[in-house]
């Protein structure tokens, strides 16, 4: 973009009968950037949107990477939604009211959501503590047969 005002600025210090011409030239190619840039920007925003929200067809996949035909209907919904001004939460909001919450790939933490995040924590934590006391109970075995061993073969002397 910097570089298309470079350029036309250096069209426009240009003096004599092209600097009609050439200043029209500039400002077509001016636009063409300026509009090439806000497209590029919806392209990345529509993208990221359509990441996060999961295909009705395919299940595992978001409909930024389904092939289905539903899920590029549902791209283009996302599209006219921010190219009408909607923030990206908007248009997920959109989406969870027509299709409820299964249709973010990413639940919220919040409600029952949450033991989709802090489940895992828990099974790690108590496999830990089992894989410890095992451990524990193991060692403990070992030392307690050591010890047994080593008083039955010592010789009883008496004397």
């Amino acid at each position: 973009m910097i570089a298309a005002l470079v350029g036309a600025l250096a069209i426009f210090s240009w003096a004599g009968g092209q600097f009609v011409r050439e200043s029209q030239t500039a400002v077509a190619f001016i636009s063409t950037q300026i509009g090439a840039a806000q497209d590029s920007a919806l392209d990345a925003r529509v993208r990221a949107v359509s990441s996060e929200l999961r295909c009705p067809v395919c299940q595992g996949e978001s409909i930024q990477d389904s092939p289905a035909a539903l899920a590029q209907e549902m791209r283009a919904i996302v599209r006219e939604q921010l190219a009408a001004g909607r923030s990206p939460d908007e248009v997920k909001a959109y989406f969870v009211d027509k299709y409820g919450e299964w249709i973010l790939l990413t639940p919220r933490a919040q409600g029952w959501n949450m033991l989709v995040y802090v489940l895992p924590l828990v099974v790690l934590l108590i496999g830990a503590v089992v894989i410890a006391r095992a451990t524990r109970r193991w060692t403990r075995t070992k030392d307690t047969r050591t010890h047994d061993d080593a008083e039955r073969e010592t010789p009883i002397t008496s004397g």
